[in-house]
């Protein structure tokens, strides 16, 4: 299934995307994609309702993050092997995690807003996976039966912010809009291979990164698995994985978002991102 939220910020409502591509109102039937609604047996009653008997949702809707309620957002970082070459880091030994705000989530298309006091805004393509069932010292062999799905995720970072201002990497993650989240959430039947999928970015037009989840160096299951010997994750909590190369800050000269750009990020069987940076506001 390929889940959405839909409708004014705070005020979406779930919905199922057809097999025509238009989406259904799934609200007589859940209040959210959130908690014990991402649960296996949660989905499996969705799987079984016919799309054609759901309403249908307005035309042009807004789409919003595919999950409600997230409580962790957890990033991983240098998790591509030619991403990690191309900022000259070695390959990490164990998986590297930070924390995004959850308060930064947005839809995919929403805009992207600069930071107060920001001057080098940077984007990453991403596949994040959501939690589905509560994970608390999961196996590796076990750990897929803990993902509700997939979704594409821009880690939106603020690269002054991460690497001049002291501290961790949380305080060039976390601002508000620098976690678009969607446009689907893909439950894992829908991908047969999540470890073999293609990524781009695009910022006006110009292809800035091209890559697959097949570089990764720490695959889906075994980030799940090392995340849950340091932390419980819950029903929808979210795991974004990394970045393949081609992010601004690592080109000769560096390259920043600017207000006016606009992006449109892919990842294969989890759609498309389109966003305008735009300048800061109260």
């Amino acid at each position: 299934m390929k889940l959405v939220r839909f409708g004014q910020p705070g005020a979406e409502k779930p919905g199922l995307v057809d097999k025509q591509g238009a989406i259904r109102d799934l609200s007589v039937h859940i209040s959210d994609f959130t908690g014990a609604n991402l649960s296996p047996a949660s989905l499996d009653r969705l799987r079984a309702i016919e799309p054609e008997s759901l309403p249908l949702a307005p035309a042009g809707v807004r789409l919003g993050a595919p999950v409600a309620g997230t409580r962790n957002f957890v990033a991983i970082g240098l998790n591509y092997a030619d991403h990690a070459k191309e900022t000259g880091q070695e390959i990490p030994a164990e998986p590297i995690l930070f924390n995004k705000a959850p308060t930064c989530i947005c839809g995919p298309n929403d805009d992207i807003m600069y930071p107060k006091n920001s001057d080098r805004m940077d984007w990453e393509v991403e596949i994040a996976f959501v939690v589905g069932t509560r994970s608390r010292y999961v196996e590796e062999k076990d750990a897929l039966a803990h993902i509700a799905g997939y979704c594409l995720c821009n880690d939106v970072s603020e690269r002054r912010f991460q690497v001049k201002r002291a501290g961790q990497w949380v305080k060039g993650k976390s601002a508000e809009t620098f976690g678009p989240l969607g446009p689907f959430l893909v439950t894992p039947d829908e991908i047969p291979d999540v470890q073999n999928l293609a990524m781009a970015l695009d910022v006006n037009g110009d292809r800035k990164q091209t890559g697959s989840t097949s570089t990764m160096i720490f695959s889906i299951p075994f980030l799940l698995a090392y995340v849950t010997q340091f932390m419980v994750l819950e029903p929808g909590d979210v795991v974004t994985t990394g970045t393949p190369p081609g992010v601004g800050s690592a080109k000769t000269p560096p390259e920043y978002l600017k207000a006016g750009d606009e992006l449109v990020l892919r990842v294969e069987g989890l759609g498309e991102q389109r966003a305008k940076v735009v300048p800061f506001k109260l």
